[in-house]
């Protein structure tokens, strides 16, 4: 039976249509080729459920979301899933929902936790085509990176965009020369530090293989933070999104660049 026919029997949406326009632009067989990969993203928030949002509407086929946290008010400004009518839902759940709604026969995980060094073989699914990391931990982001170069699979990681105004600073490369990222420049040095990544023994620094999409632009700190009126968050948390402006033409251009990205990879897997 052809994937068409498969689709359209028994009053199930008929995918050939609503995902037909990716073979028109990526070639034909692009949809089938999607539709048989899967994808994990950890961090459903300001930039993952962005990701999760065009992967569902590119069609997809599997998908495993990982997130602990549960939609906020605060989060309306910049999340996809984040809606009145969403409030206090878990993330991974909002956005599971929404992806059935585009796609119902895109089979979804929802990992409701956080990823940790202890969990992460578990969470981060060995059989998956790609892991994206949308998190804001530093000690989750170094976890996916250990075990993604350990497993040789392909990783996605993601910068910060908290502080960040201007979309088209994006830029996409080797964390080694990710700038204007302290969340980036702390996971580059741990890694040089206490996992063996190649330091600077040349003129010209080795790539650590570690891909990466930064905002080339200084981090803009609330002036309530500069006049001294409240102070900073503690420095871990000062690399999180915790107290930073934020912004939904920030946040969706990474999440709609990286989700692009992954795309072009899914097609070139064998």
């Amino acid at each position: 039976m052809t994937l068409d026919n498969a689709l359209t029997v028994n009053n199930q949406p008929n995918l050939s249509r609503r995902f037909a326009s990716v073979d028109r632009l990526y070639s034909s067989g692009a949809m089938v080729t999607l539709s048989q990969k899967k994808v994990v993203v950890a961090g459903i928030g300001g930039v993952g459920s962005w990701v999760v949002e065009a992967l569902a509407r590119s069609g997809v086929g599997a998908l495993t979301l990982i997130d602990l946290d549960h939609i906020a008010e605060s989060n309306i400004n910049r999340q996809i899933h984040a809606l009145g009518s969403t409030l206090g839902q878990p993330k991974v759940q909002a956005m599971a929902e929404r992806v059935n709604d585009i796609n119902p026969t895109c089979q979804v995980i929802c990992h409701d936790a956080f990823v940790e060094p202890d969990n992460v073989q578990s969470v981060i699914d060995s059989d998956a085509d790609l892991v994206i990391d949308c998190v804001d931990q530093v000690h989750a982001k170094i976890a996916m990176i250990l075990i993604c170069q350990q497993r040789q699979q392909s990783l996605l990681v993601c910068g910060g965009a908290g502080g960040k105004i201007d979309a088209l600073s994006l830029r996409h490369g080797d964390l080694r020369d990710a700038t204007h990222d302290a969340l980036l420049a702390r996971i580059r040095h741990i890694l040089r530090k206490q996992h063996g990544f190649p330091h600077a023994k040349t003129k010209r620094t080795p790539k650590m293989g570690v891909e990466t999409f930064w905002f080339a632009q200084p981090t803009l700190i609330p002036k309530a933070w500069s006049e001294g009126l409240v102070d900073a968050p503690e420095s871990g948390a000062a690399l999180a999104c915790a107290g930073y402006g934020s912004a939904v033409t920030v946040t969706a251009t990474m999440g709609f660049v990286v989700s692009g990205q992954a795309i072009a990879q899914l097609l070139k897997q064998t």
